[in-house]
């Protein structure tokens, strides 16, 4: 692959047709998922009345991705992209319009969110591939970058549309509106990407070929690093995120306060991503990784010493400019990753990323419960730190 140290334009990424339809599509997915996620744990509360159950209908779709990337991962090299990712888009259309026409219980309802769950990985590992396939250098890391601003725009646009819609309509119509625009991504990925043959011809059972080949991806020493490099500093910061309302109680802060807090970090690593994507030079990003996951971590160490709110907020929006730390592990990653499994690394990757990130609140949620949340936080922020140690050291 190509490396110059110059960094790439948008106009470079944006002229790659398979990625200008993959970013629109994967845009009005994620808001459309958003939407359907806010909407039905709407409609499970005012089914049920129960705080638990309205949670796990926000949470159902997350673990199952765990299972679906392990098992069926290698379905993303054995199957032609454009069938396949077309295809979970409509398998996501048709799980909205289900939830929104039927009359189902709520087990049954989030059982069949876990079913889809477990297929969003390869056709996300899929379309991931198509990307890296066609944009090279520093083209295809400002692309990650562009998809990465992208999609918390995308999780707060549908956040937004969802509580209007719900107030408007209700539930079950917001629903149907999900279903509709997952279907429109249908029809943006059939007819905007070409047809391609599979990356591979291997045969055998796609189960035990994925469960082969991610046993042989995590025992690569370098890969395996790469990915915890993602991973780790994600799942700290997420668990950290998750206790920023209680942060926010125990502090005494203004009632709403906690939607303040939430909204700092993705604004920071917009930002972030944005600076760092686009106007750094590659060398220079892959240099800055390990000192951006510090950035990441060592701002919520601050939240000990219970400063101000408006200081709270500017710590957690520096803190979240250092998201941009995954820019500078992309090439090697990619590099890293076998040909013939390149679509099973991205599932791979995307599979740990949710799973650790569901676990992260519940492990430092836990700690929280039994000292406060500002230590809690701050354990996040030192277990982030230190994984910016082991990526230097690995570095160097």
């Amino acid at each position: 692959m190509p490396v110059t140290d110059r960094p790439a334009t948008y106009r470079e990424v944006f002229a790659e047709p398979v990625f200008r339809t993959l970013f629109v599509a994967r845009g009005v997915s994620i808001s459309a998922t958003s939407l359907q996620i806010f909407a039905l744990s709407v409609l499970v509360y005012s089914t049920t009345g129960s705080p638990l159950l309205s949670a796990l209908a926000f949470g159902a779709g997350f673990l199952p991705q765990f299972v679906g990337g392990l098992l069926l991962g290698s379905l993303t090299d054995r199957l032609p992209a454009r069938p396949l990712i077309a295809g979970g888009y409509l398998l996501e259309a048709a799980l909205a319009a289900t939830l929104g026409l039927a009359d189902l219980p709520v087990l049954v309802n989030l059982l069949f969110v876990g079913a889809v769950a477990c297929f969003t990985p390869v056709f996300s590992g899929a379309a991931s591939r198509a990307i890296a396939d066609r944009l090279t250098g520093d083209a295809y890391v400002l692309g990650r970058a562009l998809t990465g601003m992208s999609s918390s725009a995308a999780q707060l646009i549908g956040l937004a549309v969802g509580g209007v819609a719900v107030a408007a309509v209700g539930a079950k119509h917001a629903l149907l509106f999900a279903a509709a625009a997952h279907l429109l991504t249908v029809v943006m990925v059939r007819f905007g990407l070409p047809a391609t043959p599979p990356p591979t011809t291997r045969t055998g059972g796609a189960v035990r070929d994925s469960w082969t080949g991610a046993v042989t991806l995590l025992t690569d020493r370098r890969l395996r690093r790469l990915l915890l490099a993602q991973w780790l500093p994600s799942a700290f910061a997420v668990g950290a995120e998750a206790l920023l309302v209680s942060y926010g109680a125990h502090r005494g802060f203004p009632t709403g306060t906690g939607a303040i807090l939430m909204a700092a970090a993705p604004v920071g690593m917009l930002v972030g991503e944005f600076v760092v994507g686009r106007f750094l030079r590659p060398s220079l990003r892959e240099r800055l990784a390990a000192p951006l996951v510090v950035v990441l971590g060592a701002p919520l160490l601050l939240l000990l010493l219970s400063p101000p709110l408006p200081l709270v907020v500017a710590l957690l929006v520096f803190a979240g400019t250092g998201f941009a730390y995954s820019l500078g592990l992309q090439r090697e990653f990619l590099e890293a990753a076998p040909e013939t499994r390149r679509g099973q690394v991205f599932a791979l990757l995307s599979t740990g990323m949710m799973a650790l990130q569901g676990v992260g609140p519940l492990l430092f949620g836990a700690l929280a419960e039994l000292t406060t949340p500002a230590t809690a936080i701050a354990t996040a922020g030192a277990a982030t730190t230190l994984v910016a140690v082991t990526i230097q050291r690995a570095r160097r």
